[in-house]
């Protein structure tokens, strides 16, 4: 393999990057279902001839070892020209696919009869069968309710489709139009990122790609191995947080890490988490998504760092505990992992607070997603409108944390869109105050949606944690504010819907108020410019009671002045109370966390 100077480096790494968002592109204009198309739930990588990640989307969850599980049923010495594989089997991929939903392709890229590369790209797909129609359900209780599993399987050789294969996966879908369709372009993109690198390997060589791969991966680990040595001190940091429960049953559950650093790496262990839940939060936890999300924050800043597999060499063992809830045993339900991921990225972090004094972001809310079902009066119609609302971030130490935003590369639907698309009626849509946490830096702010039922009867489920465990708090900042999931606000027959639940009845004409969690705020809030904190008022991020309460801000009558010797006394009042490095409900600084609100 031979040394690549910087100039043409820097040139094979940009082709390489353009054939990945070209595959996007692709994605998001053939795809039918408006998870891929309007929420952007997909994924598009290229990985070495050895299945080390060399580019790809920027998801956490995503970026791991998506190969290897197809090594193991295909040898490489055995793949042709014109190769697809597929898969959507997470506990025979160790995890590489976290949920059944999402399905892989990966196509292997030859250059002068031998592999150089392997493209791939995934989507979630509206329906796979399963308990219930979208096949994630708060109510399962085996991975097997949640749809079909396909094996690590090869789709096409020679030209020649698996015709059968597609069919019965699609004949176990509700949707077999849609299913169809997004089937067909996630493997257009897959084909098409396949030709795109063949035409980077004939223009600069299959040495030279080979080459770049090398040089982008070593880059990543330099990056991520010289921030370890300059912003983490040697020593053993532990923490755990919290997901509210598994629907099932009311249990919390916690994810608990210790990260032990020395010199320019780190070790993970996660043992200490708890057991795996009988509802569907389990997560097969690779190895990779830690290390991943240690590479996005601390070379975050750093120009030309890829997220790659540069990442995974920079951090060392990461230990599980089979049976735990990051590592679950068949057939535990997988559905909702996403509330684990998210626990797993606030114990990391938090331990990080620990070892940095609060340097890092406060932890963030767990998206919410709620799962409309609704019919006419016969019941013949079926329509189904799986939507993801946003929250709040968490606080940086550098600025507030981001308002009502979805997931990391991931949009949330547009309001005119949804109205078309399904039996809904979007009929609010704002910021939810208060929600944000307080801080120097305020946490981000989730958001309040109305949604009028038009369908003559419909059932809905829920997912929305952070209620009992809000987004913590760092350095002086406060946690989160809860969210809550109220129908017919206001009226006689209001009543309170559970935020981990399924099959709530509703009937035609009623309102569902969905208020979703914020993040956690940094610093203390009483160092906040007292302007800022008006301003916040003024546009409806926090409340005149909060200003005064929590962020010692005495406000006039029309809110529009603020109020100086009065705010002097308040903040010199609220001064005097004990602060902790975490909050959440109160202050605390070790890693055992005070008890949930009831």
């Amino acid at each position: 393999m031979r040394n690549l100077d910087t100039v043409t480096l820097e040139l094979i790494k940009g082709a390489i990057q353009s054939a990945r968002v070209e595959m996007e592109a692709l994605i998001e204009r053939s795809a039918m279902s408006p998870f891929i198309r309007e929420k952007k739930d997909y994924f598009t990588a290229f990985f070495d001839r050895d299945g080390r990640l060399v580019v790809s989307t920027a998801l956490p969850m995503a970026a791991g070892n998506l190969i290897d599980c197809i090594f193991e049923r295909y040898p490489r010495d055995d793949m042709r020209p014109g190769d697809l594989y597929l898969y959507n089997d997470s506990y025979g991929s160790h995890g590489a696919v976290s949920h059944n939903n999402d399905m892989v392709f990966v196509a292997p890229v030859f250059s002068d009869a031998r592999i150089v590369a392997f493209a791939e790209a995934w989507g979630h797909l509206w329906d796979i069968g399963g308990m219930v129609p979208g096949s994630i359900s708060p109510a399962a209780t085996d991975v097997f309710q949640e749809g079909i599993v396909i094996p690590p399987s090869r789709v096409l050789r020679d030209g020649i489709w698996n015709e059968e294969l597609i069919r019965t996966f699609v004949r176990n879908t509700r949707f077999p139009d849609m299913v169809r369709g997004d089937l067909s372009a996630i493997m257009a993109a897959v084909r098409l990122g396949g030709r795109r690198m063949e035409e980077i390997a004939e223009r600069f060589g299959a040495g030279a790609v080979e080459a770049a791969f090398a040089g982008m991966l070593d880059q990543s680990e330099r990056a991520l191995r010289k921030a370890f040595a300059e912003r983490v001190p040697d020593g053993r940091y532990s923490f755990r947080d919290y997901i509210d429960s598994d629907s099932v049953s009311e249990k919390s559950y916690a994810v608990a890490v210790t990260v032990e650093k020395r010199g320019e790496t780190i070790a993970l262990d996660y043992s200490a988490s708890d057991d795996q839940a009988q509802g569907a939060i389990n997560f097969i936890m690779d190895s990779s998504v830690p290390k991943t999300m240690c590479g996005l924050y601390f070379t975050g800043q750093e120009a030309g760092v890829a997220l790659n597999g540069g990442f995974h060499r920079a951090v060392g063992e990461v230990k599980t505990r089979p049976g735990s809830i990051v590592s679950p045993r068949e057939p535990a339900p997988l559905g909702m992992r996403s509330h684990c991921l998210t626990r797993v990225n606030s114990s990391l972090f938090g331990a990080f607070a620990k070892a940095t004094g609060g340097n890092v972001p406060a932890a963030s809310s767990v998206y919410v997603l709620y799962y409309l079902r609704s019919w006419n009066k016969e019941r013949t119609e079926l329509d189904l409108c799986i939507e993801g609302l946003a929250v709040g971030f968490g606080a940086r130490p550098h600025a507030d944390g981001i308002d009502a935003v979805y997931y990391v590369a991931q949009k949330n639907y547009p309001i005119e869109f949804a109205e078309m698309e399904f039996g809904v009626r979007v009929e609010g849509y704002a910021m939810h105050a208060d929600s944000g946490g307080p801080g120097f830096h305020r946490g981000g702010c989730g958001i309040v949606r109305d949604l009028r039922v038009v369908g003559d009867e419909a059932v809905i489920g829920l997912r929305m944690d952070n209620m009992r465990w809000p987004a913590w708090g760092v350095k002086g900042g406060m946690g989160g504010g809860a969210g809550r999931i109220v129908v017919n606000p206001g009226m006689a027959d209001e009543r309170e819907l559970r935020p981990m639940s399924e099959g709530n009845k509703l009937k035609k004409g009623d309102l569902v108020r969905i208020m979703t969690p914020g993040g956690g705020g940094w610093g203390s809030p009483l160092e906040r410019a007292a302007e800022q904190v008006r301003d916040d008022v003024l546009d409806g991020f926090i409340s005149a009671e909060s200003a005064e309460r929590d962020y010692g801000v005495v406000l006039s009558s029309d809110l529009t002045d603020v109020d100086a010797a009065a705010t002097h006394a308040r903040r010199k009042e609220l001064a005097r109370m004990p602060r902790g490095l975490f909050h959440r409900h109160s202050y605390f600084d070790d890693e055992e966390l005070p008890r949930a609100a009831e």
